[in-house]
């Protein structure tokens, strides 16, 4: 097997030769330009930031679990990012003064929240940031009074008395009243098309299409598994690109 020294601290890949260390590297020090409003998270593109959303609908699920905490992540370079709070590894070195951090962001985010230490690059962003911990609910809803924290959560609340639904699936036409759902509908849109089937059974190892209501089940833990119906010998599961069949 052919030896790869070479780690990338942020996402723990690991390489041969340092180039192609460094070319890596450029994924995650690429400018970040959109915000999610509910985490404060920044993503270098759009399709990455639609993914992210998932996170907090409770569609993307989490196959990576820390075992020392039992916390669990979508992707591996979060998982590896997470347990630097239990190694206490600071990997990130700052070329003036010397001190190092955790995380790449601290090189550059002066601003730390006191309740989780994440960093961010303005105070302001620090501010809506610390919603998520006080509770803080300022943007008011002048129909029916339900609050909420962040300002695109009121302005999606707002469709359901206006009606108006601005994203347009471009293969049936359906209207949503959020990106996020127009997201999910192309992406099972186009299962149907390619006869992709990403939810496999861990009993017998049949692909579907669709989840169904296992999935998401630990059935190893689970006190009264649900029985796979199909006939015939287990096989094996076959490998899976971002789904997991565990719970979240």
């Amino acid at each position: 097997m052919e030896e790869k020294p070479y780690k990338c601290p942020d996402c723990g890949k690991s390489f041969s030769e340092r180039p192609h260390l460094i070319g890596h590297q450029r994924i995650h020090t690429e400018a970040k330009t959109f915000i999610c409003s509910q985490c404060g998270e920044t993503l270098c593109n759009w399709s990455a930031f639609l993914r992210h959303e998932r996170i907090h609908n409770g569609e993307r699920p989490k196959p990576y679990h820390c075992l020392e905490c039992g916390e669990n992540f979508c992707d591996r370079s979060g998982l590896s990012r997470h347990q630097r709070i239990h190694t206490g590894e600071k990997p990130y070195n700052c070329l003036d003064c010397g001190k190092s951090f955790s995380w790449r962001s601290n090189l550059t985010r002066p601003y730390n929240c006191l309740e989780c230490g994440k960093g961010f690059s303005e105070r302001s962003n620090l501010n809506k940031h610390q919603r998520i911990h006080t509770g803080e609910k300022p943007y008011n809803c002048l129909e029916c009074g339900k609050s909420f924290t962040w300002s695109s959560h009121l302005i999606k609340h707002q469709r359901m008395h206006t009606g108006k639904m601005p994203y347009n699936c471009p293969d049936c036409g359906k209207g949503f009243s959020d990106s996020s759902a127009v997201s999910s509908n192309l992406m099972n849109h186009q299962i149907i098309h390619t006869g992709e089937k990403p939810y496999y059974c861990p009993e017998c190892g049949k692909g579907f299409s669709r989840k169904h209501p296992w999935v998401g089940r630990n059935l190893e833990r689970s006190s009264s598994p649900i029985p796979c119906t199909e006939a015939g010998p287990s096989k094996p599961r076959p490998p899976l690109s971002g789904v997991c069949l565990t719970s979240s």
